[in-house]
């Protein structure tokens, strides 16, 4: 499939982006010492399912299918943590990653929130994860070759004191439509795992830097879906879909005046 998207399509996507967006709001405000991850997941599918829209992720084929609107990963969780009954603590970090179809297309975000006042290695990791990508956002132009980004976006972390997570993970980015994971594949570093590509006018993609706060290795969890540092240390992970057009790059989770994390200065 194509991942060029017309001017029309693009709209249709935005539309999508705008709910998640919202839904991101509504778990922010969900995000506090006391409240399981449960509860988020449920407002969020609450939120989503009054709009019209349906949610991205729950039935995502897997060894089980997905069983959740939400993947809500705390701490050393980097990605597609199932929402439980754990309830949230100060000190806490908690990635919430969205997606939702909306009239057939499709948009997916995700952002780490800090849970009370957090130590400031924790800081730290959110703030470069954020960083990483903002800076791709920044770096964002028809023509240019997506490793030249992924390698900057790594050189920014490492200079952080953190560490990008492998791509021989298989957790990267992805070009998004009417399917959540459509060509190209988007790695968050530079490597042979996966064909580089030059972005282009309508090309829609969801970048996703997923950055630990020891070493790049992760392994997976007995629940088939929860990926976890393997050293246990905290991770975080931000993520915009974003379409390349003539007049730049267009975030299509930003909020309604264009706001939204990670966004560029």
């Amino acid at each position: 499939m194509s991942n060029h998207k017309s001017t029309a399509q693009i709209a249709a996507m935005r539309a999508a982006g705008l709910i998640v967006w919202q839904a991101h709001q509504v778990a922010a405000e969900w995000a506090r010492p006391g409240i399981t991850t449960a509860e988020i997941d449920a407002a969020v599918e609450t939120y989503i399912l009054a709009q019209g829209a349906a949610p991205l992720f729950k039935g995502q084929p897997g060894r089980v299918p997905f069983p959740a609107t939400t993947c809500i990963s705390l701490n050393d969780e980097v990605v597609h943590g199932i929402p439980g009954a754990r309830a949230l603590r100060a000190g806490d970090i908690v990635s919430i990653d969205i997606g939702c179809r909306l009239n057939g297309w499709c948009a997916d975000a995700a952002q780490t929130h800090p849970v009370g006042s957090i130590p400031a290695d924790r800081q730290r990791l959110l703030t470069t994860t954020e960083g990483a990508l903002r800076l791709a956002l920044q770096m964002l132009r028809p023509g240019l070759r997506w490793s030249v980004i992924a390698r900057r976006m790594v050189q920014y972390v490492e200079e952080a004191g953190c560490a990008m997570v492998a791509a021989s993970s298989g957790l990267t980015g992805h070009g998004v439509g009417r399917e959540l994971h459509e060509a190209p594949v988007v790695p968050n570093v530079v490597t042979h795992h996966y064909p580089d590509f030059t972005l282009a006018v309508g090309m829609v993609i969801a970048i996703e830097p997923m950055v630990n706060l020891g070493t790049s290795r992760v392994r997976q969890l007995a629940d088939g879906w929860t990926i976890v540092s393997q050293d246990g240390s905290p991770s975080a992970h931000f993520e915009h879909t974003i379409a390349i057009t003539a007049e730049g790059p267009q975030v299509l989770t930003a909020g309604p005046a264009g706001q939204g994390w990670s966004m560029p200065s």
